[in-house]
């Protein structure tokens, strides 16, 4: 069969073509609803799929998955590859999966919400590749990477579609995606297959203009790189920093996910960079803790030595300062016991795996 830039599958009566290029997403909770849509898919299929679900560094992503549930073949991604119809490419560890027109790229961009790979990054590309022909399907998981993804291919003249959050296993994903982006479809996982099948019948319309910084976008996740100045024309300056380099965030202009990107190229939506610096603060003030109770510990120690010595004053000193840093000691405790129950309030358990490492 020829590659999927050659041809696009035709709707029933030759109204045109319709969608043949699928790109699928997810995290904790994903690996079900996956197999239920693989396993609806139907043989000969003239569509190519793209799968990333985020794994920790080194996962592999077809030992998640297990043998194929459906008829179409499981292939690893490789850099290069022809994309085949009738075929299902699995992200590989560590490499954002990226779409060319009619070849798989894997890139070795920056991380993007603290994953690589990352669902956005391949959303993007592919709206990029191949506009109206894409349907972004986003499944169940944790915090917010695929709603910016699933905006561009909706602004290129993609179709979206997303798992009901309300019986997802981790509805973050989801939830951020409809609250942003508006799907054309949201099913539970047991009617996600006939939604898609829907969808790829569409007649794919016209292509959309996009965002202006996609091709920008697309090529930081490749790992190509790319000036300051580009970077200048398609975002703005945040007084904010990168939690992965310490370098300047900037706000990016375009879409309706509010993110943010580095001169490196890690980017962030908002909540997923607020997740990472409430990690961040609580990482500081366990380490405060540490070095004030040591220091509390030595300057008690200094007391107990000048009394010995028979130094009353030096130890009265000494003394005053160790409960100071004891009253320090409780404040930063308060603290913590505030920012963990503010995390517990406010933010879903981690339970699926993480992110690689930038």
């Amino acid at each position: 069969m020829p590659p999927a830039q050659t041809r696009a599958q035709k709707a029933p009566g030759g109204a045109g073509p319709t969608h043949d290029i699928v790109v699928i997403g997810g995290s904790a909770g994903a690996v079900a609803p996956l197999r239920a849509i693989l396993a609806g898919l139907r043989p000969g299929s003239e569509a190519a799929y793209f799968v990333v679900l985020h794994t920790a560094s080194g996962g592999n992503l077809a030992a998640r998955i297990g043998p194929a549930p459906g008829p179409l073949p499981l292939v690893p991604a490789e850099d290069g590859m022809a994309i085949r119809p009738g075929r299902v490419y699995l992200a590989a560890a560590d490499r954002h999966l990226l779409v060319e027109p009619g070849t798989i790229r894997l890139g070795r961009g920056p991380r993007e919400n603290t994953s690589r790979p990352a669902v956005d990054a391949l959303f993007r590309s592919a709206a990029l590749a191949y506009g109206p022909r894409v349907v972004g399907v986003l499944l169940s998981g944790l915090l917010h990477d695929g709603a910016a993804g699933l905006d561009a291919i909706k602004a290129c003249g993609g179709l979206a579609l997303v798992q009901d959050p309300d019986e997802a296993e981790e509805p973050g994903m989801p939830r951020s995606a409809l609250a942003t982006v508006p799907a054309d479809a949201c099913a539970p996982s047991a009617g996600l297959s006939a939604a898609l099948s829907d969808l790829m019948a569409r007649p794919a319309g016209p292509r959309g203009a996009g965002p202006e910084d996609l091709a920008l976008e697309v090529a930081i996740a490749a790992g190509r790189t790319t000036s300051g100045e580009a970077m200048g024309r398609a975002a703005d300056p945040a007084p904010i920093t990168c939690p992965d380099c310490g370098g300047v965030l900037s706000q990016v202009r375009a879409g309706r996910v509010l993110r943010f990107r580095c001169q490196v190229g890690h980017a962030y939506t908002a909540e997923a960079l607020a997740d990472t610096q409430e990690d961040t603060l609580g990482d500081a003030l366990r380490l405060a803790l540490r070095i004030v109770k040591e220091r509390a510990e030595l300057v008690g120690r200094m007391a107990g030595d000048a009394r010995r010595r028979g130094n009353t004053l030096v130890a009265g000193m000494y003394e005053e300062r160790a409960r100071e840093y004891d009253g320090h000691v409780r404040t930063i405790r308060r603290a913590l016991t505030v920012e963990s129950d503010d995390r517990e309030a406010g933010a879903e358990p981690e339970t699926g795996p993480a992110g690689g490492p930038a």
